[in-house]
């Protein structure tokens, strides 16, 4: 069975630091790029941050940029976004992504999410 199991979330202050993990099973995870998406309510869900398969290249939104760092431990199949100087805006549920071209198929799988909360 696939699986990506986000956990990690919470209720923080501003300013405050939380780490989302994503484990995966089921899949072959070293051939995927992963990404964490967020969506705060009321709003459509964004992308926050990915990173590659293939060299472990990353990517940010700009409003993490400098506070947000991605991560991939293989040995594990964890994949973790440490969030810093959290501010109320990155209030959302957290998503976890993967993405992979294998063939002509493409597959992808989304976590159930977890929930941050940051009070001002």
């Amino acid at each position: 069975e696939v699986q990506l199991v986000e956990s990690g979330g919470g209720l923080v202050q501003a300013g405050g630091s939380l780490r989302l993990s994503c484990a995966a099973s089921g899949f072959a995870y070293d051939d995927y790029a992963i990404g964490w998406f967020r969506q705060a309510p009321g709003k459509e869900r964004e992308g926050v941050s990915c990173i590659s398969a293939s060299d472990g290249s990353t990517n940010y939104a700009d409003s993490v940029k400098g506070r947000f760092t991605i991560s991939r431990d293989n040995a594990k199949n964890t994949i973790y976004l440490q969030m810093n100087s959290l501010k109320p805006e990155d209030t959302g549920v957290y998503y976890c992504n993967g993405v992979a071209i294998i063939g002509l198929t493409r597959y992808e799988y989304w976590g159930q999410g977890t929930q941050v909360t940051v009070s001002s």
